[in-house]
């Protein structure tokens, strides 16, 4: 059998077999580049999952500043959120919530501490970083980033705050990049953010007093559970303290119900003055208070009783009306040794309670307006 001659010269062949390996190599680059793409869709769709599902702030804020990262491939993250009445703060110091662990969060009470007036409220804005627009976004860094975006945080046509990414890269964030994404990514995170701090507020309103805003006496059973047991396993003491306003009934008598709550929130705010983030300060009922002192000696947790003692008797309360109230309080004081008072935790709990009404007791008896130790 004879072969048939190829219509096409042979240079004509070659350059054929050229474009349709170049075509191949092309086609072999757009799948491996959608095959990046297609990860980089699922790794952010886990993101977005996992941060929605958060229940607590501070696991948000860790997965913001770790899992985003990571998954952004990020050098530097921060977040600014919007508290212009410091009610956030003041929930997240009760909760013991440790800001200062988290520095790349900050909060600030109005949008000039943004120090930009370049920062859109309504879009991400994306450009080459400039110390005059970004410095305050990034100060929490030693390094700087080459480009940045600031994305608004918005819920309910509201701005909540800023979430700041940062990269080495000039080229990462562009002014002519489409800001789709980057805006799908900050409303998931708004959404998350709301949904968490939500959660919080129910916690909080559930384990807080309504009228002088410190824990009430649900919390405080709590808290005695935990701290016992951490107690145990560290090996050191908790000081318990009874305090009883005295002569409460006079005061309500005298100055009316309105008085007599302007002093319970009144000796609440001075007794926390006195006390660390990490004590526990909590109405027990009425007039009666109830702290706990953890990792404390005795005698340091009599020095800062007597202190509380002074601050009360030592200083009228300015009543709602203008007037002036004189009052005092008596402090029963008792501490949990670790290693002395052992058996069921919650039978340990409610030895210390009854010891320290024992000690409150002896304080009244005696006079009022001093501490007593049992």
């Amino acid at each position: 059998m004879k072969s048939v001659p190829s219509p096409y010269p042979e240079f004509e062949i070659a350059e054929l077999q050229r474009e349709n390996q170049t075509l191949r190599q092309q086609l072999q680059q757009i799948l491996e580049q959608a095959h990046r793409n297609q990860n980089i869709m699922e790794r952010h769709q886990r993101f977005e999952l996992d941060a929605i599902a958060c229940t607590k702030f501070e696991e948000l804020i860790a997965h913001i500043f770790n899992a985003l990262a990571q998954t952004s491939e990020l050098e530097m993250v921060t977040l600014m959120l919007l508290d212009p009445r410091q009610e956030l703060a003041a929930m997240l110091a009760d909760q013991r919530v440790e800001l200062h662990a988290y520095p790349h969060l900050k909060l600030i009470s109005n949008q000039r501490e943004l120090g930009s007036s370049d920062l859109s409220v309504h879009k991400p804005v994306l450009g080459p970083y400039m110390s005059t627009r970004h410095d305050h976004l990034f100060r929490s860094w030693s390094a700087r980033p080459r480009s940045v975006a600031a994305i608004p945080l918005r819920r309910q046509q509201k701005l909540i705050g800023f979430l700041n990414l940062g990269s080495q890269h000039a080229e990462r964030f562009q002014r002519s990049m489409a800001t789709d994404f980057i805006e799908r990514l900050g409303s998931v995170i708004a959404i998350a953010l709301e949904n968490v701090l939500n959660n919080e507020k129910l916690v909080y309103i559930g384990l807080t007093d309504p009228l002088t805003k410190i824990s009430n006496r649900r919390y405080v059973e709590q808290r005695m559970l935990e701290e016992i047991n951490r107690a145990r396993r560290q090996h050191y003491s908790i000081a318990c303290m009874f305090l009883d306003i005295d002569f409460f009934k006079r005061i309500n008598d005298q100055f009316g119900h309105q008085g007599g709550d302007d002093v319970l929130c009144e000796v609440a705010a001075r007794i926390k003055a006195e006390l660390r983030l990490s004590d526990t300060l909590g109405r027990f009922g009425g007039e009666e208070f109830v702290a706990l002192l953890i990792n404390t000696r005795l005698e340091d947790a009599l020095q800062v009783a007597e202190r509380i003692r002074r601050s009360i008797a030592g200083t009228a309360c300015r009543l709602s009306d203008g007037s002036r109230c004189q009052t005092s309080i008596s402090i029963g004081l008792t501490i949990m040794d670790p290693l002395l008072h052992r058996g069921e935790v919650s039978a340990v709990a409610r030895d210390m309670l009854s010891r320290a009404d024992q000690a409150l007791y002896g304080a009244k008896h005696h006079g009022r307006n001093q501490v007593c130790y049992q």
